[in-house]
């Protein structure tokens, strides 16, 4: 991550700190860009109303009402809770041009964006991993 080592987020820890608080899991995606296997989120089928916020630091990122099934194998949301929750950078790994999508607080990576989000007020799809994120129902709030 290279600007969470340049100091430029709110929320900064040591590698060893975010490795022991977030799990292994957890962190190959957070922390090293990974990405969990289509179809195995636990978040992928959520439907209730609430908040998803950043599995690192809490951060909001979407609300649900944002969220669609757009049949890919992970949680599809058409924006973003707000515009500077996230931070949209090029990315270029795997032979091809994508935009990773991190959390503007952290740093963390959370999944893509793509322009594909057809039928959907902004055209988006931001493509995330389950792991990237936590869920609070507005119930349980």
């Amino acid at each position: 991550m290279t600007e969470q080592e340049t100091g430029t987020y709110a929320v900064q820890k040591t590698e060893e700190q975010w490795r022991e608080e977030l799990g292994e899991e957890r962190y190959q995606v957070l922390r090293q860009a990974g990405t969990e296997r289509a179809w195995t989120g636990e978040l992928l089928d959520e439907s209730r109303s609430g908040v998803y916020t950043c599995g690192a630091c809490q951060a909001e990122l979407f609300v649900a009402g944002t969220k669609f099934d757009s049949g890919c194998g992970w949680p599809s949301f058409y924006e973003s809770v707000r515009p500077d929750a996230v931070e949209l950078i090029e990315d270029t790994s795997l032979g091809m041009v994508r935009t990773e999508v991190r959390c503007a607080k952290c740093g963390s990576h959370l999944g893509h964006v793509f322009p594909d989000g057809f039928g959907t007020p902004t055209g988006d799809r931001y493509c995330m991993n389950s792991l990237a994120l936590d869920f609070q129902a507005d119930d349980e709030a």
